[in-house]
């Protein structure tokens, strides 16, 4: 009798699991975000999830989509080798009209701690953990050529990122499904626990988005990357990536200035912005 009883109750468990993310999953796609157009071919959608309907918690996304085809609106890296510098004065120094905070870098020497290559140029070489393992944040990358987005995994080699022939490379991570497959994640402590999170997807029909989601607030909890996952695949991405979050979390538009809530001030306001090592650029060609 207590097997039956066992049985039945992890059987409800699963069911009322099973429902909560398909709630979840409905809520996102039939959501009326908030449009703007920002430029020919790119868009930038918000929406605030404000009564604990998503994951159970409030949450705050925006994000850019832009048509990946080299034309009209193009993507472009920038990057300091020492340095870090506000997201919104890389995208104002290079005329840009989007800007997205990159990979993790060194908060007391500046620079980036992964490979980082530049208009051809090899800026950031990756920093291996002391196991001399080369962290999860070290085996994708997004690279950009002629303007146009992609993202790479990582063959295992020691050498890869040396061998990537695109002109800009940025080491990011951990990838979260790429071309449909799903990637393992393990339970460490930064993948389980909610902050600030920076993503980078592609949908199949090649456009990608820049997404963000505030965290470390009563106005929106901040999302795993089980739960960052989830949400890529029901904005309808096939490959996403996780870029550095927390306190760097970080989007701007031209104009418009930071659309987020950057966390370092701890206020709820867009002045909270972390200096970086690099970002992601959306420019007019």
């Amino acid at each position: 009798m207590l097997k039956q009883i066992s049985f039945f109750t992890v059987l409800l468990a699963l069911s009322l699991t099973g429902f909560a993310q398909n709630q979840d999953s409905i809520l996102v796609q039939k959501t009326k975000w908030q449009k703007t157009r920002i430029a020919r071919k790119v868009l930038l959608f918000n929406h605030h999830f404000k009564d604990k309907n998503l994951f159970g918690a409030n949450e705050n996304i925006s994000f850019v989509e832009v048509k990946n085809t080299g034309r009209k609106a193009v993507f472009a890296l920038d990057a300091e080798e020492k340095e870090l510098i506000t997201t919104s004065n890389f995208g104002k120094r290079d005329s840009a009209i989007v800007a997205i905070n990159g990979n993790f870098f060194d908060v007391k020497n500046g620079g980036s701690v992964d490979f980082v290559k530049l208009n051809g140029k090899i800026i950031n070489q990756n920093r291996l953990e002391k196991s001399g393992n080369r962290a999860r944040h070290q085996q994708a990358a997004v690279v950009i050529e002629s303007g146009k987005l992609a993202i790479k995994k990582w063959d295992v080699t020691t050498d890869w990122e040396n061998k990537l022939t695109e002109q800009n490379v940025l080491l990011n991570g951990p990838l979260l499904f790429l071309n449909g497959i799903k990637e393992d994640l393990d339970t460490t402590a930064f993948n389980r626990l909610r902050h600030p999170r920076t993503c980078v997807g592609v949908k199949p029909n090649g456009r990608i988005i820049l997404l963000t989601v505030d965290g470390r607030n009563e106005n929106s909890a901040g999302m795993s990357l089980f739960e960052l996952t989830k949400l890529m695949r029901w904005l309808g991405c096939t490959s996403a990536i996780n870029f550095d979050g927390g306190g760097s979390t970080t989007l701007w538009i031209n104009n418009a200035g930071v659309i987020n809530y950057p966390t370092d001030n701890k206020n709820w306001d867009h002045e909270g912005e972390r200096k970086v090592a690099n970002v992601i650029l959306v420019k007019k060609k």
